[in-house]
């Protein structure tokens, strides 16, 4: 079914785009690229109405389509877009990915909104909220906030109410309000934490936002706080405020600087129409966008050195296609992968657009990166399949790694996301396995399904989020939930984690079933025992045992007691059901367990 639906939004859009032209091809190069049926090129000769309908016809079908197959990119050439008498007013929905092709944001202006809205979960518009607002992205474009024509609620800011795997990035708005949070469509509201990077915005409506991530931006202002909202290198941050009373004074976690950072790659068209991929270089100690005060630093690849994968393409194709010096990019859709993509190559970079999701159907590692420097893998998602995998993601060979990365320009991985279970039952021991050193983790979702398809203590088995064992390698946005033993696991020396986000298992049958050596359930987060060097800011653990059981963990963040291992910013949140989270980290911080008196427990620092 949704494939005769997909095949009638297609054809819509290519009259659109045909009638929007007088009939010929969108005026983008003359022998564009194949980057599949699925990616929506604009052009400012077309109408706000046409690009309007377009845009409209796809949000109509992705609105409530949580676990569907369908991936989509919009991207916008160069141009203004819209009016502030007729605005284009985008909304967004799952798996569908809004990008300006511009070299600066600057170089496309959309006058109107790009919004998300929360999603009403029953029939009769009820239950309206944005905590499964999940799969989608926004980058590399100007939102000149326009409202004619829209209603005094909906005109009073520009709505981005999303929660995991949701990601801002190299965005600038101007002319009214940014709210992360929808408070025009009835209760409750609520939504769990998104990412921003890269970007400069006027004052942000934070709301009910429980967590949030901010990095290396530029805000006009930040309404208030929930539980965890961390900031690093941002100008105009709220000032460092998180202290051992919940709530009072607002929980806010402030680095002025962020120790080493690289932004995502994007696909942008010269100014002789040809299509190529930015990849923008390395910054330490920094703070503020890369693009406002002057051009990113950076390279930049000809779209003709990449293989442009389509779902349909084996393994060996893709295999190939790297050995002979390929780059890789896969247009949107879902891959099915039979056996591991192997990615041997120094600066070898992978990207995904839409969501673009790789599928293991034989128990089988999706991607293994070579202990080689340099390497970037971007804006895909990893979906477990339903025979075991051992891993999903391998980022080198454990003890091989030593000398053979570079500290100075460290491997990337930029909004990746896992899922074990959801559209189908799905199993792997590990999500993401970081053997290599020198690696930075921006902006990682790994999510062990609490909802959908497959979905139950003994069908979506996953042990452990994300395991690192590495060295020196820092991570910005780590969010790893429910996973059935240790979340995460940090076995490398000088790792940095700034803004970590967890809810532990919904679903352990009984504390039997989850407990390990006598102790009750095992720590969202957990630094090896040998480990001397490590340093987080910014954590929050959170507990909803759903079972009708009591069922308790005895701690949310364990870690060996030595003067290198740093903990700053630490919280624990009791959402519902029976038990809760005994200590935050070892055995210190008060316990949750109620709505009442011990709802929340903050931990300044440790130790």
């Amino acid at each position: 079914m949704s494939h005769v639906k997909s095949i009638g939004l297609l054809s819509l859009l290519i009259l659109l785009l045909t009638l929007a032209l007088g009939g010929s091809a969108a005026a983008a190069p003359a022998s564009p690229p194949d980057l599949g049926p699925n990616v929506i090129i604009f052009d400012p000769s077309m109408t706000t109405a046409e690009i309007q309908a377009a845009a409209d016809a796809i949000y109509a079908q992705q609105v409530d389509d949580e676990m569907g197959p369908n991936r989509y990119a919009l991207l916008f050439m160069p141009g203004t877009y819209g009016s502030a008498a007729t605005p284009l007013l985008l909304k967004v929905g799952y798996y569908t990915e809004v990008a300006g092709l511009g070299l600066l944001p600057s170089d496309v202006v959309i006058n109107g909104h790009v919004d998300v809205y929360n999603r009403c979960l029953e029939p009769n518009g009820g239950n309206c909220l944005a905590l499964v607002n999940f799969w989608r992205s926004l980058s590399n474009l100007t939102i000149q906030v326009q409202s004619a024509g829209m209603d005094g609620c909906r005109a009073s800011a520009n709505f981005w109410a999303v929660s995991q795997a949701s990601p801002m990035r190299r965005v600038n708005i101007t002319g009214g309000n940014l709210s992360l949070m929808d408070y025009c469509t009835g209760g409750p509201q609520y939504a769990s934490g998104g990412f921003i990077a890269d970007s400069d915005t006027t004052f942000v409506v934070n709301g009910s936002q429980q967590q949030f991530m901010v990095r290396d931006s530029i805000i006009d202002g930040w309404s208030n706080a929930v539980w965890n909202q961390v900031f690093s290198g941002v100008i105009g941050a709220p000032a460092n405020s998180f202290g051992s009373t919940p709530y009072d004074p607002p929980p806010y976690t402030t680095l002025d600087e962020s120790p080493i950072t690289r932004e995502k790659p994007f696909l942008y068209v010269d100014g002789d129409g040809a299509f190529n991929v930015f990849v923008p270089a390395p910054r330490t100690d920094s703070s503020g966008t890369t693009w406002s005060a002057r051009p990113t630093s950076g390279r930049s690849i000809p779209l003709a050195d990449f293989f442009l994968a389509q779902p349909g393409d084996s393994v060996k194709e893709i295999n190939q296609a790297l050995r002979r010096g390929k780059h890789l990019l896969f247009t949107p859709g879902v891959y099915d992968i039979d056996s591991k993509i192997l990615v041997n190559r120094k600066d070898t970079v992978v990207l995904g657009m839409g969501l673009a999701t790789l599928t293991p159907t034989k128990g089988n590692l999706v991607m293994r990166l070579a202990d080689a420097p340099r390497i970037t893998v971007a804006g895909l998602m990893f979906d477990a399949g339903p025979q075991n995998s051992y891993a999903l993601l391998q980022v080198g060979t454990r003890g091989v790694s030593n000398g053979r990365s570079d500290p100075a320009y460290p491997t990337l991985l930029a909004d990746v996301f896992f899922r074990i279970g959801g559209p189908h039952v799905g199993k792997a021991t590990t999500s993401l396995l970081v053997n290599s050193d020198d690696v930075i983790l921006d902006h990682i979702w790994a999510w062990r399904a609490d909802h959908g398809i497959g979905v139950s203590w003994t069908d979506n088995t996953a042990d452990t989020g994300v395991i690192v064992n590495g060295d020196r390698v820092t991570a910005y946005g780590l969010f790893v939930e429910h996973y059935q033993k240790y979340e995460t696991i940090w076995n490398g020396e000088y790792g940095r984690t700034i803004f970590f986000q967890n809810e532990l298992p919904y679903d352990p049958p009984s504390q039997a079933a989850w407990q390990h050596d006598g102790v009750n359930g095992y720590a969202a987060y957990k630094v090896g025992e040998a480990v001397e060097h490590h340093e987080a800011w910014g954590l929050g653990s959170y507990s909803y045992f759903n079972q009708g059981v009591d069922i308790h963990a005895e701690r949310a963040f364990e870690v060996p007691v030595t003067p290198g291992v740093k903990f700053h910013s630490l919280v624990t949140v009791y959402l519902n059901g029976s038990g809760g989270i005994d200590h935050v980290i070892n055995d210190t911080g008060a316990p949750v367990f109620n709505f009442t008196t011990n709802q929340v427990s903050n931990v300044v620092s440790y130790p």
